[in-house]
């Protein structure tokens, strides 16, 4: 009986092995990515369960925190900005287990809100988030702090997209594009299935990423100054102004009667309707070609089949109250009734119009996928920034 008892031990023993065995190949790791964008600053904390040393890990979880305004607005105290950054840490140190500190980078790149100050002010705003970082718990890891250059925001949204549509981990040529509007700038990213794309377009939209051992090359730009609210101020002839303690920018894109202060980037401007113009959806649009045509390249199979996620203020601004129903013209031209949602309802609506169809040159009848998350995780670049910290993407 004891012979067969340490017989029964040694079989226990071995089916525990052989259950154990692949789960111990599996392991989890966590990353921590801040997107200090213009109008807001976000962490990311994403667990992740690399479950085959030679696949792409699995996204386990990902919590999301966000806090207004973005860095950008503390550029004359920098000490506040950092104080923003310590808050969402203690989201982080609540979110990942204490053993794991040590090994869990935090890294935080800022986006068009710090390219749009001037070097001296990001830098400071900088430093102090790196000091902040410093006195953490947290591994972090070489130039954890920087200004991320626009063709990586671009491509690190295609790969978050990507992969969370499933599509990276085919390995196929049959993956989704991405439109992102952020507040100071807009992307547009896409793996070109014709090689016209590729030669008619301007050399430096052409990115190369490295994925599986080869090499992918995307279509992908930035456009600096041409996020949503950026677009605002320069639809209404302030974006880079002076004067602005005397000065009064108007547009038809708002209603008549309107007149405010309107801060963005620290910056505030007086803004206001035409009182005694004319205000509606036509002279809007004219305004706002100014801000888009001539500056926007098309890429040539835009007009094709392709599929493109839009996200950011493009669902934003499509999901607000009673938007989906109504074409935007009304909007533009019913001004008063919309006010109470924003006055720069027919401004924004017609910029996002203008944009797609004047700028990137989609057709009318484009399908667009608006998603403000996939598979319940935020559509951004941070994902995809995650990733490559972790599998050097080598963008260039």
């Amino acid at each position: 009986s004891s012979f067969f008892l340490h017989l029964g031990d040694f079989w226990l023993q071995f089916v525990l092995l052989e259950v154990s065995h692949p789960v111990n190949l599996s392991h989890t790791f966590y990353g921590i990515m801040f997107d200090a964008g213009s109008t807001g600053t976000r962490i990311h904390i994403y667990t992740f369960i690399q479950k085959d040393p030679v696949e792409l890990p699995v996204l386990d979880n990902e919590m999301y925190h966000a806090v207004k305004p973005g860095l950008s607005a503390y550029k004359d105290k920098p000490e506040e900005g950092g104080n923003t950054i310590r808050a969402l840490l203690k989201v982080a140190k609540k979110t990942v287990p204490e053993v794991e500190w040590k090994q869990t980078p935090v890294v935080l790149k800022a986006t068009a809100g710090l390219r749009l100050l001037p070097e001296e002010k990001a830098n400071a705003l900088l430093d102090e988030v790196r000091e902040v970082f410093d006195e953490s718990p947290f591994f972090v890891p070489n130039n954890s702090v920087s200004i991320m250059n626009g063709t990586n925001e671009g491509v690190l949204a295609w790969v978050t997209v990507n992969f969370l549509t499933g599509h990276l981990y085919a390995k196929t040529r049959k993956t989704v594009g991405i439109l992102d509007l952020g507040g100071g700038s807009t992307q547009i990213t896409f793996l070109p299935k014709s090689k016209k794309t590729v030669f008619t377009a301007p050399a430096s939209y052409i990115a190369n990423i490295n994925m599986f051992n080869h090499t992918l090359q995307l279509y992908t730009h930035s456009y600096l100054g041409n996020g949503l609210v950026a677009a605002r101020l320069a639809t209404l002839g302030a974006l880079g102004a002076d004067g602005l303690d005397w000065k009064v920018f108007t547009s038809s894109c708002l209603p008549k009667k309107f007149r405010e202060d309107w801060t963005f980037g620290g910056i505030t401007y007086k803004v206001s309707g035409i009182p005694d113009g004319y205000a509606g959806y036509k002279l809007c649009y004219y305004e706002v070609m100014r801000v888009v045509k001539g500056i926007v390249h098309q890429p040539f199979e835009v007009k094709g089949s392709s599929i493109f996620y839009a996200f950011s203020y493009y669902f934003d601004r499509a999901v607000e109250p009673g938007q989906i129903q109504n074409h935007h013209s009304e909007m533009c031209n019913k001004m008063t009734k919309y006010r109470p949602i924003s006055p720069f309802l027919c401004m924004d609506m017609t910029y996002i119009t203008c944009l797609l169809k004047e700028g990137f040159g989609f057709k009318d009848n484009t399908m667009l996928q608006l998603a403000k998350k996939v598979n319940n995780v935020e559509t951004s670049w941070a994902l995809g920034a995650t990733f490559d910290h972790f599998n050097n993407l080598n963008i260039h």
